[in-house]
């Protein structure tokens, strides 16, 4: 065999969504891109902050062959500690910049962590349906994912995530909001949550580690908050990026912040450090570390995904799909309107509609729609998915 045994079975159950894009992509070739509606990737297309290109600008016009330089592992001091002021705000924890690491994305933070933590065999709990990649960031570590599933309405189920613990497990990772459902998990479940864990630690005499990833925070709707859990529980670690609140998934800019009140807190960010180079990643980006720390408080314009979750949201309950509006994040998660979630995204490609089924994320019987689109591709998009239904009946 050509490749290793189980990147070959990684391969064969890679991730819907990709898989999804390259079907669009041969749609948009044979109709054309603006008969196509593409609801399957979810990449931003909302406008960086105008500050972002003020920023870059500065920046570019003052040439420094040392500011594309080596630099500290865990990133610019500068840098570190502009992300420490804005976690501090987000999170009502008083935390300095020693206990950030500037990171690839939050796809390279989760990695770093999970390296840091996890021993050969050990177990990382995550509810279901949980974003597709989270599989084989723990495996790529030697963990072992457990799937629990969430309540009827996607919120967490604190029993399920009980009966899971045992002495392999080693963290629990949570998503909120929520990729693929838009749920924000409430205050009350992250209170019961962090109780829970506090309890099983002591029992097996190690800490069980809370992860939360969290590159939706700051897009969420109708006047919601996301709880922190840095003010919840020692043992915890958020994982977030600039990829969606500044509409920057290609420049690979995020950050872990730790629990300064976590005992051992300097031996876990050493980890972390020394994870972050030998993993192959380094460093965060200096280009981008630069400008993050000058704007790390401004974001996209949110209502501009506000307008778009709404008027989804309303054109699909009128063409008789049901679902859960989303509090954030820029998903619908479609409730499939026969029992093989695979087949019916299928049957909506007849009606050049791109959406992934909902089977790649843990939520079978259900499909992800991306609204992260222009509103002209959502409006036109509306009488196709009435088809699709109506072709069932």
């Amino acid at each position: 065999m050509s490749v290793a045994t189980h990147i070959s079975e990684a391969m064969i159950h890679s991730s819907w969504i990709r898989k999804m894009f390259e079907e669009g992509a041969k749609l948009k070739a044979q109709f054309g891109e603006d008969n196509v509606y593409d609801f399957s990737l979810g990449d931003p297309d909302v406008p960086q902050p105008e500050s972002f290109y003020t920023t870059l600008k500065a920046l570019a016009s003052k040439p420094d062959p040392k500011a594309h330089g080596y630099m500290p592992n865990a990133g610019f001091t500068t840098t570190r500690d502009a992300i420490a002021k804005k976690v501090a705000k987000d999170h009502h924890v008083d935390i300095q910049g020693k206990h950030v690491i500037m990171t690839c994305g939050a796809a390279g933070g989760l990695n770093v962590a999970l390296k840091t933590i996890l021993n050969p065999g050990e177990e990382v709990i995550v509810p279901k349906p949980c974003f597709a990649e989270y599989q084989f960031y723990i495996s790529n570590h030697n963990g072992v994912i457990t799937l629990v599933s969430t309540n009827a309405d996607f919120s967490l189920d604190v029993d399920a995530i009980e009966k899971s613990i045992n002495d392999k497990t080693r963290a629990v990772l949570i998503n909120s909001p929520n990729n693929p459902t838009g749920v924000i998990y409430s205050h009350d479940d992250i209170t019961r949550l962090s109780s829970l864990l506090e309890r099983y630690s002591n029992k097996y005499g190690k800490p069980i580690y809370l992860l939360s990833d969290e590159p939706y925070r700051e897009l969420i709707y109708d006047g919601s908050t996301v709880p922190s859990i840095l003010s919840h529980y020692n043992y915890s670690m958020v994982v977030s990026s600039f990829s969606k609140t500044m509409s920057l998934p290609g420049e690979r800019i995020g950050y872990i912040a730790i629990n300064p009140s976590m005992p051992d807190a300097d031996i876990i960010m050493a980890g972390l450090i020394l994870c972050n180079r030998i993993l192959g990643f380094v460093n965060a980006p200096a280009l981008m570390q630069r400008i993050v720390e000058r704007i790390a408080f401004d974001r996209v314009d949110v209502n501009a995904y506000a307008i778009r979750r709404d008027m989804f949201c309303n054109g699909l309950k009128g063409a008789g799909y049901s679902f859960i509006t989303p509090k954030g994040a820029f998903y619908v998660f479609c409730k499939s309107p026969i029992e093989d979630d695979v087949i019916f995204v299928k049957h909506l490609l007849n009606f050049n509609i791109l959406a992934v089924p909902g089977v790649g994320f843990g939520g079978p019987g259900y499909f992800r729609l991306a609204f992260c689109v222009p509103e002209k591709v959502i409006e036109k998009s509306i009488p196709q998915f009435k088809k699709a239904l109506e072709m069932l009946k």
